[in-house]
């Protein structure tokens, strides 16, 4: 029971420290209610860290859960919120600088406590999907016009035209806003609301609509809103004047300065809180100005104006076309970041861990207002969350390289056969045994051609033996010459070997031509001799073209050859000169 009540205390001191926090700053000693409305907002605004989410990526955040295919008056749950919360902040911490994180779990509770207190005071643990859309497209960062561009596409028809009941819908979830800051009295919703804005009961388009809202003043119920924009730009702006009632130096912000009293100026903290001083009252009328001219520049801006040089006035807003317009929820667009696939698998994967959230949720008997408030559970689920979008991430991931590395292996190149020194050593292994058989063909032409050179010499010998007589003198004979060189013996020694001994290696048919003692016809025995070479020398080609015969055996034959050719010469020397 203890734990019990001091987890609801918890919880009830979560739900009031943004309120807390609020009223610290003192925003009621301001005099006008509008900047105090616009400056209440402002403050949650920025301490809930939704100044730092631009309309575009809240309407992202929309499409991504599933929003825009609801009808407006569909009613979610607090879960369910919570999960949305969580996705528009986590994201919005992916776009930031790691510098600037900001706190995603504070962020979620200030916001949920602030919505829930809003629009759910009765406790029911449900709001509508419309007074959500409205109320982060009104409380986001951004410029006011492509907020109100956005709101016109919710409140409109497919023609473009406004609904005025969709439209007092808008203003009645949107003025909620200044009566959860406790300015209801000033800004709260009433019957007449609509026709304040729009008095005349006529066809509004996006233009009208536009002119209406932006004006100079705008609507009196929603006077607040482009005061809290122009409260966002001039924050940082610095007007090097001194103030007539603080005797401030420099003046931060708005600067104002009196129609009546000449060189009145008073700074935003004074004139908020209506101080005033000397001749001044606070009944003068005062301009408000959010930046600093120098007075070189108000004098050429005088003069330009002066001179028609400047437009006299510029619309507060460019003029769009009167066609229906309803890009603005992005269903059928990319978005403005292009999120790749992986985003996408998040954010099934969250809006599915909701969904069981939630189910578990109406499950259980506890009543709304402890389930709404549950934070320890909410925080769980939002831990199991993170923790499977890491798991996801790191499979899609791990895919991703299996994949890659299975296309590199399957698709070989150039720098991976450089890179194996295996294959190099093969590869010059074979080119060195192609110049070497080339080297060794070469060669075998070169012989081959020898050979035939020598066989025409010894065509020459048979034609010089047929034309000599058989009864020709020894010394007619003897004067005869070789064309090629043979071997010989020394001078006044007789040779010792036989014609026989010459013929080694030679074929059959050479032999038999030499083998008898009485000389037969040599032109015959020759040209048989010539064809046992020829035949000779085609073995030697076709070993040529059998590299596993080996090279070595080819070399063998030629030389064979060689010797046959020497033989023959000799052979053919020692017929045509007698011996005595």
């Amino acid at each position: 029971m203890i734990e019990e009540g001091s987890k609801s205390s918890k919880s009830m001191v979560e739900k009031r420290q943004l309120f807390m926090e609020m009223r610290a700053q003192n925003f009621d000693v301001i005099r006008l209610s509008t900047y105090r409305t616009a400056c209440k907002l402002r403050f949650v605004q920025k301490r809930c860290n939704l100044h730092l989410v631009d309309v575009w990526n809240m309407i992202e955040a929309f499409r991504d859960n599933g929003l825009s295919t609801l009808d407006h008056n569909a009613e979610i749950n607090v879960s369910r919120l919570e999960t949305i919360l969580s996705s528009i902040f986590y994201q919005l911490n992916k776009r930031l600088p790691t510098t600037h994180q900001i706190n995603v779990e504070q962020s979620i509770g200030l916001l949920l406590n602030f919505i829930v207190a809003t629009y759910d005071s009765e406790g029911h643990g449900k709001l509508t999907v419309f007074a959500m859309k409205a109320m982060l497209a009104t409380m986001c960062g951004g410029k006011i016009l492509d907020k109100l561009r956005y709101i016109f596409s919710q409140i409109s028809d497919s023609n473009g035209v406004m609904v005025y009941a969709k439209f007092d819908q808008f203003l009645r979830e949107v003025l909620k806003l200044p009566t959860a800051v406790f300015e209801g009295p000033s800004f709260g919703y009433t019957e007449h609301s609509v026709r304040t804005c729009f008095p005349q009961q006529k066809k509004i388009l996006l233009n009208t609509f536009l002119d209406v809202l932006m004006a100079d003043p705008p609507p009196q119920y929603l006077v607040w809103l482009p005061l809290m924009h122009r409260l966002a730009n001039v924050e940082n702006v610095f007007h090097p004047v001194e103030c007539s009632y603080c005797r401030s130096e420099s003046m931060m912000g708005f600067r104002y300065r009196c129609q009546q009293c000449h060189g009145y100026q008073l700074c935003q903290s004074c004139f908020w809180r209506g101080h005033a001083s000397g001749p001044h009252s606070n009944q003068h009328q005062m301009k408000e100005h959010s930046s600093w001219k120098s007075p070189a520049k108000k004098l050429s801006h005088a003069i330009s104006k002066s001179l028609g040089c400047m437009p006299m006035g510029e619309p507060p807003h460019p003029v769009f076309p009167e066609a229906a317009e309803r890009p603005q929820d992005l269903a059928h667009t990319t978005t403005l970041e292009s999120p790749s696939r992986l985003d996408e698998e998040h954010r099934l994967i969250a809006r599915y861990a909701a969904r069981l959230a939630a189910e578990a949720s109406n499950s259980t008997q506890c009543p709304p207002t402890d389930l709404s408030f549950n934070f320890d559970a909410n925080k769980q689920q939002r831990q199991l969350i993170a923790e499977l979008e890491n798991k996801n991430r790191e499979i899609l991931q791990e895919i991703q390289r299996l994949r890659l590395e299975h296309e590199q292996a399957s698709q070989p190149t150039p720098e991976k056969a450089q890179q194996n020194p295996t294959l190099l050593a093969e590869l010059r292994l074979l080119r060195h045994r192609k110049d070497e058989l080339e080297r060794r063909m070469s060669a075998l032409q070169e012989s081959r051609r020898e050979l035939m050179v020598q066989l025409e010499g010894l065509m020459r010998l048979l034609k010089s033996q047929t034309g000599s007589s058989p009864h020709s003198s020894p010394s007619h004979s003897a004067s005869c010459t070789m064309p090629m060189p043979i071997r010989s013996t020394s001078a006044g020694s007789t040779p010792t070997h036989t014609p026989q001994d010459c013929l080694a290696g030679v074929g059959d048919d050479v032999l038999d031509a030499f083998s008898q003692g009485v000389p037969r016809n040599l032109r015959n025995d020759l040209l048989v001799a010539a064809d046992s070479i020829t035949n000779t020398m085609s073995s030697l080609v076709k070993e040529l073209h059998s590299v596993d015969d080996g090279l070595e055996d080819e070399e063998e034959n030629l030389r064979n050859g060689r010797e046959k050719v020497s033989s023959l010469k000799h052979s053919g020397k020692r017929q045509s000169t007698p011996s005595f």
